[in-house]
């Protein structure tokens, strides 16, 4: 399938469609361009009768690094109210966009899965991941709290709070142990057992599994997950305020590699631990 340009499609087996992040040389970092492809694609699955389930994953080395900071994000795709706290709004509308799709839909996670990347994933169905996969949110760390606050509803108070007030990544078997991801696969093995569960998937048709899946989001959203993620994009927006957060956003102006470097090598991980084990 063509008619993309930062996405690849794909249907690799019978009931399967496959959307490919694709741009590798910038860690396949979000830009709306490429949020809006990957929905018009989501949206066309929904509608096409040949397509029950929908994976999502990543060219090159990783899944997703978050949204593109040093780039230009483009037109919004899609209108929502301006304002304060317009982008985190902007973005958990669309995830919810995700969310709210009748089909199943898969992450598979390699490498880097951070910050808006791992919201990608949390709006997905389903979450398979590499063993040795990262996957955290550094950005609260200095830059501002998570534009969606999936933290607590999926990982539970003790490793929510622990992950908010670190930025610390998890392993993906860690990121199963914590409730985040449903299953960790060797990096070697991950396209062909999330394409074998994915075909599993496949199986129940979509006029049953559409009420299956609403079943499960809607005791979450009867417990408050929809509304509680919704009124934190207001703290967000307040969180960005703050004096560390203006202080880090001058240094973004300056150099983006350089300011998520000073961000990181504090704690020694990240892009820090790529120099370090490179000997640089």
């Amino acid at each position: 399938m063509s008619g993309y340009e930062w996405i690849l499609v794909d249907d690799p087996a019978p009931c399967v469609r496959r959307i490919t992040l694709n741009r590798p040389e910038k860690r396949n970092a979000m830009t709306n361009g490429l949020r809006g492809e990957v929905f018009d694609a989501l949206a066309q699955a929904d509608l096409d009768d040949s397509v029950r389930v929908s994976i999502i994953r990543g060219a090159g080395k990783c899944f997703c690094a978050g949204y593109d900071i040093g780039g230009e994000r483009g037109d919004p795709t899609y209108q929502t109210a301006g304002g304060m706290a317009y982008w985190p709004r902007h973005v958990v509308e669309g995830w919810f966009r995700v969310w709210d799709l009748a089909k199943p839909v898969i992450a598979q996670v390699h490498g880097y899965c951070l910050a808006g990347g791992t919201e990608l994933a949390t709006s997905c169905d389903l979450v398979y991941v590499a063993e040795d996969a990262e996957i955290g949110y550094p950005v609260v760390r200095e830059f501002g709290s998570p534009d969606m606050q999936y933290h607590p509803w999926l990982m539970g108070m003790r490793n929510a709070m622990e992950a908010m007030l670190t930025g610390d990544a998890m392993s993906g078997t860690e990121a199963v142990e914590k409730g985040f991801a449903n299953r960790a696969f060797p990096l070697k093995d991950l396209d062909e057992r999330v394409l074998e569960m994915a075909e599993r998937v496949a199986k129940v048709p979509t006029d049953l599994q559409q009420m299956n899946k609403r079943l499960v989001h809607n005791a979450m959203e009867v417990m408050g997950m929809r509304a509680a993620i919704r009124a934190g994009t207001d703290l967000q927006a307040l969180s960005m305020m703050t004096e560390t957060s203006r202080g880090f956003q001058d240094r973004l102006k300056e150099s983006v590699t350089g300011a998520l470097q000073k961000r990181d090598e504090k704690f020694g991980d990240y892009r820090t631990k790529e120099k370090r084990e490179a000997g640089e």
